[in-house]
């Protein structure tokens, strides 16, 4: 390992943006022109163009402030395929960050159509029609659901997208509590 990649590993800078202990760790590759579509499990870019990103403990003073509204874009679990009717199914419980708006399944790199108007309802409810507030968007850390979503978000003309990369992962391994969320109705 290079002095500089020791150091940089050490901080947990790369290419001058801060990451968390976590995220220091992987390999992150860069920025892509378009969406991922595929692998959505793998180490995100550093940054977003357009948007800014941001820590657990920036993103906990945001949230503290009442700065800016936060959005989960996290997959929920669909019913297992031939599952009787009869059988009762439960999700799994989402815990969220306090007070968020959860829009599950609005992160892939492709999304049908009427899930782009769920995601774009969902924003201008967190926004309250405001496209100049400031959206936190996230999932969970390694995610590239967040990403595509907070991209997605901007190509709406949100003027203050916020990604937040460690998403509940990271606001957890922070020590921030999290709270039972419902997913918002489609």
């Amino acid at each position: 390992m290079t002095l500089h990649a020791a150091l940089a590993a050490l901080l947990g800078l790369v290419g001058g943006v801060w990451l968390s202990p976590a995220r220091a760790q992987e390999k992150v590759p860069p920025e892509p022109a378009t969406y991922r579509i595929s692998d959505y499990r793998e180490p995100t870019p550093a940054t977003l163009a357009g948007a800014r990103v941001i820590t657990a403990v920036e993103a906990h003073d945001l949230w503290l402030a009442k700065a800016a509204a936060f959005v989960d874009v996290l997959p929920q679990a669909p019913r297992p395929a031939g599952l009787p009717a009869s059988t009762i199914w439960r999700d799994k419980p989402r815990r969220d960050i306090p007070g968020s708006i959860w829009l599950p399944d609005t992160g892939y790199g492709q999304l049908p159509t009427f899930t782009e108007d769920y995601f774009e309802t969902g924003l201008e409810k967190a926004s309250g029609g405001d496209k100049a507030h400031p959206i936190v968007i996230y999932c969970l850390t390694s995610c590239w659901m967040s990403w595509n979503a907070a991209k997605r978000a901007m190509s709406y003309g949100y003027k203050q997208i916020i990604w937040f990369p460690d998403g509940t992962d990271g606001w957890q391994a922070a020590g921030f509590a999290l709270e039972v969320r419902l997913p918002e109705a489609r």
